[in-house]
């Protein structure tokens, strides 16, 4: 009796997981959608940011700026998120003096990735011919 219950109970409890995750994913994509009007920045899934001129329900399609003059036409799926003006979503690449510079040694120890001079490079080599 006891082990019906606990099946039960999980079996709600994922049902009720899954209605709370589709009303949640439906009121993504209405908000998402209203805020998808002419003239807005859009990043694509792909990654290319434009700026958005149309988008054409009946096709599924969406007509996308993405340099002066250069306009493409993308599938409305991959339009996935309209793009703040003021945050900015492109990370700034780092500059050559924000870099941090390796340390030349480290107690004695060699860098990693450094490569280090054997006196005896000589005598491993005869080894490892002999070994084979």
């Amino acid at each position: 009796m006891g082990q019906e219950v606990i099946l039960i109970v999980i079996v709600v409890a994922f049902a009720a997981f899954m209605f709370y995750n589709s009303r949640k994913r439906k009121k993504q994509q209405s908000e998402l959608a209203t805020k998808m009007v002419p003239g807005a920045k859009v990043m694509l899934s792909f990654g290319l940011y434009g700026t958005l001129l149309s988008v054409d329900d009946e096709k599924v399609t969406a007509d996308v700026e993405i340099a002066p003059g250069t306009v493409v036409t993308v599938h409305r799926q991959t339009l996935s998120r309209v793009v703040d003006d003021t945050a900015s979503d492109i990370e700034t690449t780092a500059t050559p003096e924000d870099e941090p510079k390796p340390v030349a040694e480290l107690n004695g120890e060699p860098v990693y990735g450094e490569r280090i001079e054997s006196t005896d490079t000589d005598a491993d080599a005869t080894k490892r011919k002999t070994e084979d």
